[in-house]
């Protein structure tokens, strides 16, 4: 009880400790904001230095030096042909930080972050702590990834609490917009190539120009651990290559320490929302354009709530080292020449992504929305061709159900207390208009009605994917809170028998499985599956003694829920193997997979055969695909793009993910199945029995697999 209370009283501080900063803009002049007095404190080792001088550094380096002479030696180019190929790659990379363009994009956010958001709340502890961090070391920013807005939004914030502006990585696509990509250079952007593969000068040219600025302490750096933005609301699995880079200088003695700072950027409601479902269904994402830019300023008249900006603890590259990297290895070779990470140093980098990408998840601000979409999926998905909806009281009454839980699990959850949840639920319902109806009382997704899946079109099959897509990725933002209960729920209910070590290892397999699908720390499983038992014994779901797990009475429902929340991936994941094991080409490509794949599917929904719509997602699709590599039941052949496939292997792992039955005709094998799930969630069911759980030995045991 005193834990509860101890991590309730964390929640509230930490909601407490959030300041709308679009407060002042409403009440004073945008114009005088962007033009005031802005003197941010610097780097206390920082030699002040222009964009031009940096650039002088970077191509005066040792380092970059040294690649120009092996380059040289390789091709037989002449040094000056090289040389001049380096100064190309730096003018088409390199910032222009100017201060006239930053009060400018001051005064134009300022606008339109105040006609479309209510508010944007900042946690002040966290800027305080970020003021101290770049005073004493140079700063990494990571911010999650959602939506186009993260890199304004983040610049927009450091200006207001007049703090030193970040330079930030982008991708290239934005140079097609012309003088809005001119602008972004202007306002602290430098262009990476989305990909340059064994271009060593390349490589060299950037990853100077990053370290540089860590080295001088130059500014801020800032990129996005998961390297794109996330279409489905998950985290993606980081991607280590800029990590690598900005870890270097410490790891080769040239500064004391880096502090590694990660945000967390929550949105009530994502501007892309439509945009990223279609684009998980195949519909090509538009060309960034300004032309294309100004084509939607039409969201301008819609409401898209608040956002809340975590900023969380700095993390001491230096104590994540310690104990983990032997920094001597550095000193055999001269700094400047390039070398490829140890495996000690691999590991090091992938553990300290995960942990950061985790930090991010734990500091998302979860609003009412992403409980009721969780809710209203469940409802929809027991009947996907006639959806009755759910009474709105009973729909509020589950919510209230939902955010006990939520809050019981360690959510950061932003439900208002001064409103009535009958009112909370309405608004967020109004805010999300386009994605759900109430009428008569009820509530239902937005979906076309009065037609079955097997007189449905593939065209009217997809919009309705669109909106189904669209709820799940509010959904998912929920998902970092329960996927560890979610596994263990599935896994009680899978394993051969109750006894704790069967289903650990029912446990195991699912989250081996999908270690692509959600950020699990590789290395980690015995952690997660305590974790998991400890809290859904806490909170009275399981009695666990040191032979068996078992489920009571009273836990059903919450059985119910999270079994529910693993489903559309689990079918996922298993047609994908029926996929592979049916009805791929003998020559099928991993290029010509999604396609292939997403016909299969449309064909088996239009049937009527599979009851998931959210199986469509692309992004569901690739997981399951790299899941399947990594497992050894796909393999790639060097030089042919033909993926082998061992039909054995992948239907093997399909039949483990469920029943024997072909998944495309069954219903879930979970306990308990998708009509009854739904009506466990009603409060004052009569769920059938369970046998009797123990009643010795509630406290979760350590486990011993």
């Amino acid at each position: 009880m005193h834990s509860a209370e101890a991590t309730r009283d964390s929640m509230l501080k930490k909601r407490d400790d959030l300041e709308d900063i679009l407060e002042d803009r409403r009440r004073s002049s945008d114009l005088r904001y962007a033009l005031r007095c802005y003197t941010p404190a610097l780097y206390r080792g920082l030699t002040p230095c222009g964009a031009q001088q940096l650039k002088g550094l970077v191509l005066q380096s040792d380092q970059l030096r040294y690649v120009v002479q092996q380059v040289c030696k390789e091709t037989g180019a002449p040094s000056e042909e090289v040389q001049a190929e380096a100064v190309a790659i730096l003018e088409e990379m390199a910032h222009r930080l100017q201060l006239g363009t930053i009060r400018f994009f001051a005064f134009v956010l300022s606008k339109i972050f105040k006609t479309l958001f209510r508010n944007i709340s900042v946690n002040e502890e966290g800027i305080q702590r970020l003021q101290q961090a770049i005073l004493d070391h140079p700063v990494v920013l990571l911010p999650s990834h959602r939506s186009y807005m993260d890199f304004l939004l983040m610049s927009y914030i450091l200006y207001t609490y007049d703090l030193a502006l970040p330079v930030i990585a982008a991708g290239m696509d934005f140079m097609g917009m012309k003088l809005v990509g001119e602008m972004l250079r202007m306002s602290g952007a430098f262009f990476i190539r989305r990909s340059f593969g064994g271009d060593r000068l390349y490589w060299a040219v950037f990853s100077q120009y990053v370290q540089t600025m860590l080295r001088i302490g130059f500014a801020p750096v800032e990129f996005f651990l998961e390297g794109t933005r996330s279409r489905t609301s998950k985290s993606l699995t980081p991607k280590l290559g800029l990590l690598n880079i900005v870890m270097d200088p410490f790891l080769k003695g040239e500064v004391f320490d880096i502090s590694l700072v990660p945000v967390s950027i929550s949105y009530e409601r994502i501007l892309e929302e439509s945009l990223y479902a279609r684009e998980l269904l195949g519909v090509p994402k538009p060309k960034e354009s300004t032309s294309g830019l100004f084509k939607a300023r039409k969201v301008l008249s819609e409401d898209y709530g608040s956002i809340h900006v975590y900023f969380g603890q700095p993390v001491s590259v230096r104590s994540l080292a310690e104990g983990r990297v032997n920094r001597g290895q550095f000193n055999l070779i001269p700094r400047h020449i390039p070398r490829r990470p140890g495996d000690d140093v691999h590991g090091f980098v992938k553990d300290s992504a995960y942990r950061l990408v985790r930090a991010q998840e734990e500091n998302m601000v979860l609003k009412p929305w992403v409980l009721i979409a969780s809710l209203l999926l469940q409802n929809q998905n027991q009947d996907q061709d006639r959806d009755p909806g759910v009474p709105l009281e009973q729909l509020t009454q589950q919510a209230v159900w939902l955010r006990d839980l939520s809050r019981q699990c360690g959510a950061f959850l932003h439900w208002p207390d001064h409103a009535s949840p009958a009112e909370v639920v309405s608004s967020s319902l109004s805010l999300h208009r386009g994605l759900v109806r109430v009428s008569e009382g009820r509530v239902r997704l937005a979906l076309q009605q009065g037609q079955s899946s097997s007189r449905r079109t593939a065209d009217e099959l997809l919009d309705r994917a669109v909106v189904l897509l669209s709820c799940a990725s509010y959904r998912n933002q929920l998902m970092h809170v329960f996927v560890r209960l979610a596994l263990l729920a599935s896994a009680v209910h899978n394993a051969s028998s109750s006894k704790k070590n069967d289903v650990f290892s029912s446990f195991s397999f699912l989250r081996n499985m999908f270690s692509n699908e959600f950020i699990l720390c590789p290395g980690a499983t015995v952690q997660d599956f305590e974790e998991a038992c400890y809290l859904l014994v806490k909170t009275g779901v399981l009695l666990i003694s040191q032979q068996e797990v078992l489920v009571t009475d009273a836990g059903r429902r919450t059985v119910a829920f999270l079994s529910g929340l693993l489903d559309p991936f689990l079918q996922g994941y298993q047609v994908v193997c029926r996929f592979l094991c049916e009805d791929a080409a003998d020559a099928l490509t991993e290029k010509r997979f999604v396609p292939a794949v997403r016909s299969f599917i449309i064909k088996h929904l239009l049937s009527g055969r599979l009851r998931h719509t959210e199986v469509l997602s692309s992004d569901l699709q690739k997981n399951a695909l790299a899941a399947l590599l990594r497992l050894g039941a796909v393999g790639r052949v060097r030089g042919c793009p033909t993926l082998q496939i061992n039909r054995v292997l992948v239907n093997s792992l399909e039949d483990a993910l469920g029943e024997t039955r072909p998944p495309l005709c069954k219903t879930s094998r979970f306990l308990p199945g998708s009509s009854e799930r739904w009506s466990l969630l009603q409060e004052g069911s009569s769920p059938r029995r369970r046998p009797p759980p123990l009643a010795s030995d509630p406290e979760p045991a350590p486990c011993d697999p």
